[in-house]
């Protein structure tokens, strides 16, 4: 038996034409749904990039414990089980992640591995002096960024097609494929970064996208919420499409591969992704800075299983990326760890008989989000401060650098988890993680009359349901115990209507800030004052409000609105500080 994985990064159901899209090209991906298994309800778990792929080794859910890290030493990981069971395990990929402080053990789980550089900023090829960057409707601070400088060198290198990061990957996997089409016992991970920003495309796909556009270059959003003009995203969506339908082709490739050798009969082929990716919906760009809405969570996912022969076929179980490594392993018939909380999924591919009620999903610090299906629950904090909150780690690690000495000056020893192996580990005292969720509050959904989630409904009856459920998940994933007194959420999940109702009043109290209480605030300056407060030094924060209190009185304001907020801003910081204060205002600013 073999299996195959091509997976994809921000991959967007809602862009598909298997998930009702009817203006994307896609060819092969319609092809590939009717040669799998398509699941109509399948959500990820930990986000983004790394937590995710944490979760595709281990089967756990990542976020309640640690935000984006390497993989532990006491991790269980699916391709180093194949490896030590004799399954072959290769992966080969672009996504520059892997190679960075906080992805770099991912790769040696596996038998061998082949790394392309080049994708969003990847400090690859060496130029000392900047490049010419083109106009571009990207705004400040964003275009200054050594990434996207660092990505206009990188994309000299592959001016022609056949170099580009996402062409060299697919043609090593199929290199692979080719080599050892007649060898059994191996999993091949073929794992491109495509379609995450920047959407750099060639012409002949933006071809297949005509429209007017008069604007600067634009294919790398911000992680923001949306100032450009209709025009500007509008184009936007087709640079991503344009890189979409490249996914599309590449995708072709492997297909070919397993009609011409006719792979179908032993091996199996999982098309998945980490998350999804806002292109405008609800007024934001991207991800990580707002709250996980469907966009964002809810992923395609197609499986084609030899032992089942199901093709052409839909299922509506709800599934999550932590049911992969389960999957995976149960295939090539290798028991699986105790503490793996995902589950195979080959009764959900024979007769769609369920392996879970709900999923859970969120970032470190920000949402616990939970989905039945029908309704989609996002429970916040209940303190502006988004404490206690903590990682727990042998790994001191973030994205890019290790932990700063500041973070590990003030480290407890933690028990073990069940999960640790008998491992201690670093408890370490955590940030808010991307952004502060409590300036958005709790979230309830209908997803059955409203898909989009344009309109937050109020039930406290379904809202203790859904904080029931939470806490049920949380105790199966040995969470730690102060991430239930964050999001106020008892170790049982039982409260009455009665506590919930005095909660929200309590929160209500805590959203205001300790002066000018005579004046009238609007929530989002609030959460605005707490932004910059968060990003002041203790030693600076008093001197901010008393700044900000004579502020207001000199001019006279009878109300505290962001425009306030912003003129304060405008005149108080000096000149290097205001460009990060504005972005963190003006994250701070939107409250949905």
């Amino acid at each position: 038996m073999r299996a195959i994985m091509v997976m994809f990064d921000s991959l967007n159901r809602h862009m598909l034409p298997n998930y009702g899209c009817d203006w994307t090209h896609a060819p092969n991906f319609k092809r590939l749904e009717e040669k799998t298994v398509v699941f109509d309800q399948c959500y990820a778990g930990s986000l983004p990039c790394m937590p995710a792929r944490r979760e595709l080794h281990t089967g756990r859910y990542n976020f309640l414990h640690r935000s984006w890290g390497p993989i532990e030493p006491f991790d269980n990981s699916m391709p180093e089980m194949l490896k030590q069971n004799g399954v072959y395990t290769h992966l080969v990929t672009d996504h520059q992640h892997y190679w960075e402080d906080g992805g770099a053990t991912y790769h040696p789980r596996y038998s061998s591995f082949e790394m392309v550089r080049g994708q969003e900023g990847d400090p690859w090829k060496g130029h000392v002096k900047d490049p010419e960057t083109p106009e571009t409707e990207t705004p400040e601070p964003f275009v200054s960024s050594n990434m996207f400088k660092q990505d206009i060198v990188n994309r000299a290198y592959f001016e022609s097609e056949e170099n580009h990061p996402q062409a060299v990957t697919f043609s090593l996997g199929m290199d692979f494929i080719q080599k050892n089409k007649d060898e059994d016992n191996w999993f091949l991970q073929l794992e491109t970064f495509d379609p995450h920003e920047p959407f750099f495309a060639y012409q002949h796909y933006k071809d297949l996208y005509p429209h007017e556009y008069n604007g600067n270059h634009f294919d790398w959003p911000p992680y923001y919420f949306v100032q450009e003009s209709e025009e500007v995203v509008e184009h936007g969506k087709y640079e991503y499409a344009a890189l979409l339908s490249m996914c599309d082709n590449y995708l072709g490739k492997v297909l070919d591969m397993m009609d011409e050798y006719d792979m179908w009969k032993d091996t199996m082929l999982i098309v998945n992704t980490d998350h999804g990716y806002l292109l405008g919906e609800h007024g934001w760009w991207s991800k990580s800075v707002m709250p996980v809405y469907d966009e964002i969570a809810h992923t395609p996912l197609f499986v084609w299983d030899p032992r089942e022969g199901k093709k052409g076929e839909r299922r509506q179980s709800i599934v999550q990326t932590v049911d992969l490594a389960p999957t995976l392993l149960e295939f090539f018939c290798i028991s699986l760890p105790e503490d793996m909380d995902g589950k195979p999924l080959r009764q959900v591919i024979h007769s769609d008989q369920p392996v879970r009620e709900t999923a859970l999903f969120g970032y470190h610090g920000g949402h616990v989000n939970i989905t039945d299906g029908n309704y989609v629950y996002m429970r916040g904090p209940v303190s502006p401060e988004n404490k206690p909150l903590f990682e727990y780690t042998l790994m001191p690690t973030h994205m890019r650098q290790p932990f700063a000495p500041r973070e590990l000056q003030n480290i407890e020893i933690h028990e073990p988890f069940p999960f640790t192996k008998g491992c201690q580990l670093m408890k370490i005292g955590a940030g808010s993680g991307f952004v502060n969720a409590f300036q958005y509050g709790s979230k309830l959904y209908n997803l059955a009359v409203d898909p989009e989630q344009k309109e937050e409904i109020e039930d406290l009856e379904i809202e203790l349901k859904f904080i029931q459920k939470i806490a049920e998940q949380m105790r199966k994933n040995d969470a730690p115990k102060e991430q239930f007194i964050r999001l106020g959420i008892p170790e049982n999940g039982i409260m009455t209507i009665e506590e919930l109702k005095k909660q929200i009043e309590a929160i209500r109290e805590a959203e205001k800030i300790s002066i000018l209480a005579e004046h009238r605030w609007d929530r989002a300056a609030q959460n605005q004052m707490r932004a910059i407060l968060n990003i002041t030094s203790e030693n600076g924060r008093q001197k901010l409000l008393n700044g900000f209190k004579e502020f207001v009185l000199s001019y006279k304001y009878t109300e505290v609105n962001t425009d306030v907020v912003e003129k304060f801003i405008d005149v108080f910081l000096p000149n290097d500080e205001k460009a990060k204060a504005q972005y963190f205002i003006g994250l701070a600013g939107r409250t949905s």
